[in-house]
């Protein structure tokens, strides 16, 4: 399908003119075949569709760098406990109990949210993956997705396998929209000998590694007695990061440590409202930023947040960075904008995905400027990391298609989800009106 999107604000994310004022935008089949100012699109010109976008801004959708889509089955769960509890007492046990259909529904329930938020790319580590990527070719949405593995466990094998046949499998599907990588869970629950395994497989399939790294200070003291240093510089001489690594977290970490993840490219994942609730901590983004990281943005799952609202996401990264370096003019609006959308997309080696650009995917979000919160009309771009609600997103392309317009998703059948949802989240924990 050729749509002409009309009238809007652009905001491109190119500097250094990153906004277009009234300005046209052509979509031919899955690309951007062309961004201009207004009366840039000959009259001649015929289209499939014609979008009036006057009174909205254009931009790219947002790039959730790190979730666990089928836990917005356990939101509201288990809140406000330390992390190793919440996992080991809450989380793990109810996981024993899911069944491949419970991901579906809790993947869909996830995209729906990503959709109506605004977000059209995720990365999700997980498991039944066959069945997240299902939900994702329904809903629509752009994914990198792996199955998520315990090395200690005595299944550990069996998901390694499962890991290879899923990326075999699904890897380039869904029009090109899923792509795959393996999952480790972390350092501490996969000792070097496991992720030997694992690069193995990687090497042979040539995708990268997502994995949760320096999450928690129990998570450092746990490899510093067991193995005398950080867990970056032990991934580091493991061999991990000779691999293309999405690391999520990072929060614990000393100039070291940046050194070795500016140097090795590794594509950093920070989740700033997950470290809150969980008391994680702060991740040093303005010293990884300055010394040259590639750092994007995540939620985290849903039971952990408790929202995948990555507008949010970026208004608590750009605040948490002014407080804990009191500096308030640590982590810009630009930046943190950029984190949510451009440098995501590089953090998840998609190099054709972030921008509003001729050649890149038209991954495209309408946000309606007619709001109290968009006015006076000083920065744009600071009310969007500072003002904006995910509410205001009224409609999302991902792909060249339309799914979601004037605010109705247009892939899915709400009700249906939030039943299924409902259903199988009681049969898990046992709670629920």
């Amino acid at each position: 399908m050729n749509i002409l999107i009309r009238g809007a604000t652009v905001l491109t994310m190119e500097q250094p003119q990153p906004l277009l004022h009234n300005g046209e935008i052509i979509v031919e089949g899955q690309y951007i075949t062309h961004v201009g100012p207004a009366g840039s699109v000959s009259p001649e010109r015929t289209f499939d569709r014609v979008m009036d976008a006057r009174g909205m801004l254009a931009m790219p959708g947002f790039v959730n760098c790190h979730t666990h889509a089928a836990m917005t089955l356990f939101r509201g769960y288990a809140d406000d406990l330390p992390l190793m509890q919440w996992l080991q007492e809450k989380i793990w046990p109810v996981e024993e109990r899911l069944e491949p259909e419970d991901v579906y529904w809790g993947t869909m329930l996830c995209c729906l949210e990503m959709i109506r938020s605004g977000t059209t790319t995720f990365a999700d580590m997980y498991f039944h993956m066959d069945e997240a990527a299902r939900a994702v070719e329904k809903a629509g949405l752009r994914a990198s997705l792996s199955r998520g593995m315990i090395g200690l466990s005595p299944g550990a094998g069996e998901a390694l396998d499962y890991s290879r046949r899923f990326i075999r499998d699904w890897h380039g599907r869904a029009g090109g929209r899923i792509t795959t990588m393996l999952g480790p869970h972390a350092p501490y629950t996969c000792p070097p000998d496991f992720l030997n395994r694992v690069m193995e497989v990687a090497a042979d399939l040539k995708v990268g590694i997502h994995i949760h790294i320096a999450e928690t200070r129990a998570e450092i003291e746990e490899i510093r007695q067991k193995y005398g240093k950080t867990p970056v510089v032990l991934m580091d001489e493991v061999g991990l990061f000779e691999f293309p690594v999405l690391a999520a977290h990072c929060v614990h970490l000393n100039e070291d440590d940046i050194r070795i993840l500016v140097e090795k490219k590794v594509g950093i994942a920070h989740n700033p409202e997950s470290n809150m609730k969980l008391a994680s901590g702060i991740a040093p983004v303005t010293r990884l930023l300055a010394a040259g990281a590639l750092v994007g943005l995540g939620t985290d799952g849903a039971a952990s947040n408790n929202n995948l609202d990555m507008m949010e996401e970026m208004r608590f990264a750009a605040l948490l960075q002014k407080v804990a370096t009191m500096d308030p003019t640590a982590l810009a609006a630009f930046d943190a904008l950029s984190m949510a959308t451009a440098n995501g997309a590089r953090v998840l080696g998609l190099h054709d995905v972030g921008l509003l650009k001729p050649g890149y995917k038209a991954d495209i979000i309408l946000i309606n400027l007619d709001q109290p919160h968009f006015y006076p009309r000083h920065d744009l771009v600071a009310h969007l990391v500072y003002a904006a609600r995910s509410s205001d997103v009224e409609t999302v392309i991902v792909d060249g298609r339309v799914v979601m317009e004037k605010r109705r998703v247009l892939t899915m059948d709400e009700e249906e989800v939030y039943h299924e949802v409902q259903k199988r989240s009681q049969r898990l924990v046992g709670t629920g009106l």
